[in-house]
């Protein structure tokens, strides 16, 4: 960190690729696996929701848990950087044996797994996300250090959109009977089953399990390697219970929280419904991969976007903005019949454009909330805030997940049925749509009057730095 707290493009962007692969195992969790499970390998839709449900409860206790460590372990090597090292081998492996099962498993083998996987994922992604926070102590440098991560994530999705595209294309030339030639070997060979190629979702999980296993390393190699740490702020230890106890009292935090808890589970409500809704009320199953693709893409180009109007009207009510236009375009959606390809089309980018809004304003917002908390209590708990919003995020994303699949499960939809009654296609429509609405409609509610502005998070920081001042005169 420069002494400006201006950081150079090249620091912003390689530590911001972290976000890549992390993208590439998040968005199948939500929108592959549970067809992949319920459809081909036979698990029941409501006992798997309840399964990766409580899997994500275990970050109750490991998320505080490593957040406060890596604030108070301070080794040669840093604070944070251990944790990402350490935590690698385990998402690993968790992954390769969730994306790529072995045949008979069950419910069990699921559940294992899965706990091991956010275990190695929340040893990566706390300590990596409070980081990022430290790397500057400015308003909108934050911004970018987000919005660089957020937008590796967004490239994440967009390979991870790509990918299955481009196997669901060898897999259909394969089944014509194109099995001859090095692509094709070796594509049977990475992504296959049993010596074939299918169409299913099982490629589709083992070209995701093979990326990770290429960029997480890579890019976790490159961060510890080239971006340094700032320097630990507080030599006093943060006890995490008094820590939680600031918290409560902290009302930014518990807004931003709040937010990002309803938000969140708004979208892993809908993500999970997706391929649902595409391939059986919509009808385009062939072309899920190209819509992701699309989604991702636009939401890419959105980045610079949102980026701007927060500067202009401040991140909560730009976030506020994204959450209005999203429920718009959702709401388009109902009135859609079997084979309207291309006005799905349309709604679905309008809400992709709208999604890199919603991965890196609240996220950014947080950064700030800690230097309030700094202000008041003189301490610097950075981990401990983001082990609190990365609980809360993954808490989102496991009852969204759980409550859309158990009520899909609730209303007598079977997913491994081919054909569905009237009724059932629309209780499908009506989950898919009203869910998602409702969750960020009230997102909105309690974004709009977020207290923390620009202008009074600058007082914050100008504070802070003459109470640093201060304290160096009279040492």
């Amino acid at each position: 960190m420069s002494e400006s707290g201006v950081l150079k493009r090249s620091t912003i962007l390689i530590h911001g690729s972290i976000g890549m692969p992390l993208a590439i195992i998040g968005y199948p969790l939500v929108v592959y696996l549970p067809p992949f499970y319920a459809q081909e390998v036979g698990l029941n839709m409501a006992l798997m929701a309840l399964v990766l449900v409580f899997a994500r409860i275990t970050d109750v206790i490991t998320d505080p848990l490593i957040g406060t460590l890596s604030d108070r372990w301070q080794t040669r090597f840093g604070r944070r950087k251990p944790w990402l090292v350490m935590g690698v081998p385990l998402m690993l492996i968790g992954t390769i044996m969730i994306f790529m099962p072995p045949d008979g498993i069950g419910i069990a083998h699921l559940l294992f797994w899965t706990v091991l996987m956010y275990l190695g994922w929340t040893m990566v992604t706390l300590p990596y996300g409070a980081w990022g926070a430290e790397l500057s102590n400015l308003y909108h440098q934050r911004s970018r250090v987000v919005a660089s991560r957020e937008g590796f994530v967004l490239i994440g999705l967009f390979l991870a959109a790509l990918a299955p595209a481009i196997v669901q294309a060898l897999g259909a030339r394969y089944q014509a009977g194109h099995t001859d030639g090095f692509l094709m070997e070796s594509a049977v060979w990475l992504f296959g089953k049993n010596g074939e190629l299918g169409i299913g979702y099982g490629p589709i999980l083992a070209v995701m399990a093979w990326l990770m296993i290429i960029l997480l390393p890579l890019t976790v190699f490159l961060v510890v390697a080239r971006v340094k740490e700032a320097p630990p702020q507080s030599v006093q230890r943060t006890d995490w219970k008094k820590g939680l106890r600031v918290l409560k009292n902290n009302g930014p935090f518990k807004r931003m929280i709040l937010m990002l808890l309803v938000v969140v589970m708004g979208e892993s409500f809908r993500n999970a419904l997706s391929v649902f809704f595409m391939q059986h009320v919509i009808q385009i199953q062939a072309q899920i991969g190209l819509m992701y693709l699309l989604y991702f893409g636009v939401g890419i180009l959105g980045i610079p976007f949102w980026l701007f109007v927060g500067k202009r009207i401040g991140k909560h009510k730009a976030f506020c903005l994204a959450l209005g236009i999203s429920s718009i375009s959702i709401l388009g959606m109902f009135f859609l019949q079997a084979g309207q390809l291309t006005a799905f089309a349309l709604m679905f980018c309008v809400k992709g454009f709208c999604f890199a809004a919603f991965q890196f304003l609240p996220l950014s917002m947080l950064a700030d909330i800690v230097d309030l908390d700094t202000a008041r209590s003189k301490e610097h708990r950075t981990g401990l805030f983001f082990a609190i919003a990365g609980m809360a995020q993954k808490m989102a994303m496991a009852l969204g997940l759980g409550l859309s699949l158990g009520l899909l499960a609730l209303v007598g939809f079977d997913a491994k049925e081919v054909e569905h009654s009237a009724n059932q296609l629309l209780s499908l429509r009506m989950l898919y749509i009203l869910g998602p609405v409702l969750l960020y409609m009230t997102a909105f509610a309690i974004a709009w009057k977020y207290p923390l502005t620009a202008a009074r998070q600058e007082r914050i920081h100008q504070w802070v730095e003459r109470r640093k001042v201060r304290l160096a005169v009279t040492s």
